[in-house]
C-alpha cells in the first residue's frame, strides 16, 4: 500500500531505501528540508507512515510519501519500478541489516547479502530507465569505511562460518565496488553514481555488530545528503566520500574484481 501525498509535480524527487532506520529517516528529513519531494522506501507500513508524519511536521514540506518494498527480493523491486509514476532525480541506497545468525530470503539467498548488496544492485538496475528519463540524476550508495573481507567465491557464507561483522564488511566493500561498475555504465547517461561513509550512529544495525555510536542521526546523514545535493555530487562519478570529502578507495582499483562482482550479482 502506498501513502499518497498530493504535490504540485514540480521540483526534484528523491527516494531513500531503509528510510525508517536512524540514518535513513535523517537523510529523508534533510532532503525534505531542502524542498525535495521525498519518497521513503520501506518494509514496514506503520513505521513508514509515522516517519512521513514526523518529517512533514518538522520540515513543513508536504511532499513526502512512502512506498512499501522489500529490497532483499528482486521481484519486489521490479514491481516497485514497474508501477513508479513520474521522475526520480536522486536514488539513495541506504537499507542495510546485520542479522546475528545466517538467514535466507524466501528465494534462498543469504539475507544480508540479498539486502545490503543485491538490493543496491537491483535498485540501480530496475530504476535505470526512470533515472535516465529524469537526468541529470544521481545515485548515492551508503557504504562504510569499515569495508573488507569480500570473498567472491563465497558471497553467501555457504562454505565459511557466518559472522555478521564479516558479512557486513563484505557487503560494504561490495557497495563501493558496484558503485564503480555502475558509474562506468551510466556515465554517458548524465547519471552520477557515488558512494559514501555516513556518520557513526547508535542504531539497531550497529548494536547487532556490537557497537554503539558517537554521532547523532543528523550528523550521520550529513555526508550522504551532501553527495546527493551538492554541486560536486552531480559533477563527479565513481567516487567515495567521507566527511564531505573525497577519499581514495582501494577497492575500486580492482577492475577485474569489480567486473566479476557485477556479473555475479547480475546472475541472481
Amino acid at each position: 500500500m502506498e501513502n499518497v501525498v498530493q504535490n504540485d509535480n514540480s521540483g526534484r524527487i528523491a527516494a531513500v531505501t531503509g528510510a525508517t532506520g536512524e540514518i535513513g529517516e535523517a537523510i529523508a528529513h534533510q532532503l525534505a528540508a531542502k524542498d525535495y519531494k521525498v519518497i521513503l522506501l520501506c518494509r514496514n507500513e506503520a513505521k513508514a507512515a509515522r516517519a512521513v508524519q514526523r518529517i512533514i511536521h518538522k520540515t513543513g514540506n508536504q511532499h513526502i510519501s512512502f512506498r512499501i518494498v522489500d529490497v532483499s527480493r528482486k521481484s519486489a523491486i521490479q514491481d516497485l519500478a514497474s508501477t513508479w509514476q513520474g521522475q526520480l532525480h536522486v536514488l539513495i541506497n541506504n537499507a542495510a541489516i546485520t542479522p546475528r545468525t545466517r538467514k535466507e530470503t524466501p528465494e534462498g539467498i543469504e539475507l544480508q547479502f540479498a539486502t545490503n548488496v543485491l538490493g543496491y544492485f537491483w535498485m540501480m538496475e530496475a530504476f535505470s530507465g526512470i533515472l535516465k528519463r529524469s537526468a541529470p540524476a544521481r545515485i548515492v550508495n551508503v557504504a562504510s569505511y569499515w569495508a573488507g573481507d569480500l570473498d567472491l567465491d563465497d558471497l553467501e557464507f555457504k562454505h565459511r562460518p557466518y559472522q555478521n561483522g564479516t558479512a557486513y564488511r563484505q557487503s560494504k566493500q561490495a557497495n563501493r565496488m558496484l558503485t564503480i561498475a555502475f558509474a562506468e555504465r551510466y556515465k554517458s547517461c548524465d547519471i552520477t553514481v557515488n558512494a559514501c561513509h555516513p556518520g557513526d550512529v547508535n542504531s539497531t544495525l550497529s548494536n547487532n555488530l556490537g557497537f554503539g555510536g558517537h554521532q547523532s542521526p543528523a550528523q550521520g546523514a550529513a555526508t550522504p545528503v551532501w553527495v546527493a545535493t551538492s554541486h560536486l555530487g552531480g559533477k563527479v562519478t565513481g567516487k567515495y566520500f567521507e566527511h564531505k570529502q573525497e577519499s581514495p578507495c582501494r577497492f575500486g582499483k580492482d577492475k577485474q574484481g569489480v567486473e566479476k562482482l557485477f556479473q555475479i550479482c547480475k546472475s541472481y
